[in-house]
């Protein structure tokens, strides 16, 4: 669950670029489930349309619903894990609390992600998109 390895897949090109795109590929194979959470869908657009391409955005996220195994709502539990993690770990985008926090709230222990911060969570374990196999 993360949205950065959804752009650099489908962004300019990126040292990235390359193992992103091998993990959407796994998804499409069924080697990986893609679980997702609305936010996701949400900082996509949300990205798109700060750099005045929401049309392009609106297809990345029209492509990632359909990719995509489950989509999670972020819950008013979410909602409280996620101020909670970032009251003990300030650090933390707050977005990724909130991802983490429906990680937790819906047991979900990995995530495919080049946030490094991540890492400090408790009970979450993140793949490098780099080192994805």
């Amino acid at each position: 669950m993360t949205k950065n390895y959804l752009i650099y897949s489908v962004g300019r090109e990126h040292p990235l670029k390359p193992v992103c795109l091998n993990v959407i590929q796994s998804i499409r194979h069924e080697k990986i489930k893609a679980i997702l959470n609305t936010e996701i869908i949400q900082e996509i657009l949300y990205r798109y349309q700060s750099l005045k391409a929401l049309p392009a955005g609106i297809r990345l996220a029209k492509e990632v619903i359909l990719l995509a195994d489950r989509i999670l709502p972020v819950m008013e539990r979410d909602l409280e894990l996620a101020l909670e993690i970032l009251e003990s770990h300030p650090q933390i985008e707050t977005r990724d609390a909130f991802h983490a926090a429906t990680m937790i709230h819906n047991g979900i222990k990995e995530i495919i992600s080049t946030d490094h911060h991540f890492d400090l969570i408790p009970g979450i374990k993140r793949i490098d998109p780099g080192k994805f196999e």
